[in-house]
């Protein structure tokens, strides 16, 4: 099991330097990952950072954290636009970047601006867009037709460090979602109250069913990771340990102004991680 943070990108957590702070405490006492939310809160009158512009300046200042969305609805994003910002972030980072994304939680941060709510056209915007970021994250020239894209054979340049792309986890937890997860390189597994509460929605047992699922419809070989997000107190390791138990690879802190005040929240990331001992073989094939 490895340890990160998740960090919501609202309220108080909206202000990049908020996020450079938590991130330099983050790396001090020994986390492993900055995983940040992707919401467009001000449609509902809440406050939102843009979450390219917080990992940015986390990248610029620290050294070793992993840095990741949490995760991007791709359908409200070109998706060659994303591929060239997040190859420039994998670039300033030394290649440190996972890109989470997923088909996004609330539909108004679509139709406030136009765009299409429907869940079904979202998820065909998502698995057709993912199929152009892993092209063009090739280097080859792509030459792409699809229902929502076109591609008129253009190569990226310049490519991001990791190869033979940055890793793509999918949120999600419909059986969709566990689909495609399968055919990219992890799940980030959502076990955490939907209303924001700090209470825990699902069991290791039913996140090790949901393992199983993407298991059963995984063909490729290479290392799959599996990120909880999840409440814990320092010290105690008991909660991550059952979650990997259940399969799970990291264990990401979730952090936001519902659990408790930025105040104690620096202090929890302060605190560290839990001091789980590591299992052998954290990868499963």
């Amino acid at each position: 099991m490895r340890y990160g943070i998740v960090t919501a990108n609202l309220g108080d957590y909206a202000d990049p330097r908020v996020a450079v702070r938590l991130a330099r405490a983050a790396e001090a006492a020994g986390w492993e990952a900055y995983f940040v939310w992707d919401h467009l809160g001000f449609v509902r009158g809440v406050p939102s950072g843009d979450p390219w512009v917080i990992l940015s300046a986390v990248a610029a200042s620290t050294t070793h954290l992993k840095l990741g969305l949490a995760v991007t609805p791709l359908a409200r994003r070109r998706p060659q636009v994303v591929a060239n910002a997040l190859a420039s972030l994998d670039l300033l980072s030394g290649g440190r970047v996972v890109f989470g994304a997923g088909l996004g939680g609330d539909p108004e941060e679509f139709t406030a601006f136009g765009e299409p709510g429907d869940a079904k056209q979202r998820a065909a915007m998502l698995d057709e867009g993912l199929t152009v970021l892993d092209r063009l994250w090739s280097g080859e020239a792509v030459t792409h037709r699809g229902s929502h894209y076109a591609v008129d054979g253009v190569s990226l340049a310049p490519l991001p460090l990791q190869r033979p792309r940055i890793p793509i986890w999918v949120g999600g937890e419909g059986a969709p979602a566990l689909r495609r997860a399968a055919r990219w390189d992890g799940w980030l597994a959502p076990a955490t109250s939907l209303d924001g509460t700090p209470t825990m929605s699902k069991s290791p047992e039913r996140t090790a069913e949901m393992v199983a699922e993407i298991r059963r419809h995984r063909t490729a070989t290479a290392a799959f990771d599996v990120a909880v997000d999840g409440y814990s107190e320092a010290g105690d390791p008991t909660l991550p340990r059952a979650y990997a138990e259940a399969g799970a690879t990291w264990w990401l802190e979730s952090i936001h102004g519902m659990r408790d005040t930025l105040d104690k929240a620096m202090a929890r990331v302060e605190a560290g991680p839990p001091k789980a001992k590591q299992r052998a073989g954290r990868y499963w094939h």
